[in-house]
């Protein structure tokens, strides 16, 4: 069986895209064109921005329906990197917050995308789950 180790996400602009994201992700693309913008994660998981008037078939859901979940292991780092990305030009949509399952907070990309950090609390579920 094969593994998901991409996720593409439907953007207005690539360029202005590629800049959000290599500000938040610290890093720069490893692909770059008019329509497309690669980037590689330390987890080794590829976040693709793919311009929206040149997917095919188009798209139909609105930004904002789904979100990306960046698990990080101790409750602390959801703060931590809640205050980095705020520094980075982060729009944040849910401040840290505690929740039924640990703690999390919400930014949005350029494109209203979800981005979701969050910490599992003690005796949840493991980190790599």
């Amino acid at each position: 069986m094969t593994y998901s180790n991409m996720i593409l996400l439907y953007v207005s602009d690539p360029a202005a895209s590629a800049r959000f994201y290599g500000r938040l992700f610290g890093r720069a693309p490893v692909e770059e064109s008019p329509t497309f913008v690669l980037f590689v994660l330390s987890s080794g998981l590829r976040v693709g921005l793919w311009g929206r008037g040149g997917v095919a078939p188009a798209p139909t859901a609105l930004p904002g329906a789904s979100e990306i979940g960046f698990n990080v292991k101790e409750i602390e780092a959801v703060d931590a990197t809640h205050a980095d990305w705020v520094r980075r030009g982060a729009q944040i949509a849910l401040p840290p917050t505690d929740l039924d399952f640990g703690r999390s907070f919400v930014a949005v990309d350029p494109d209203g995308h979800r981005l979701r950090v969050y910490a599992f609390a003690e005796g949840s579920l493991p980190v790599d789950a």
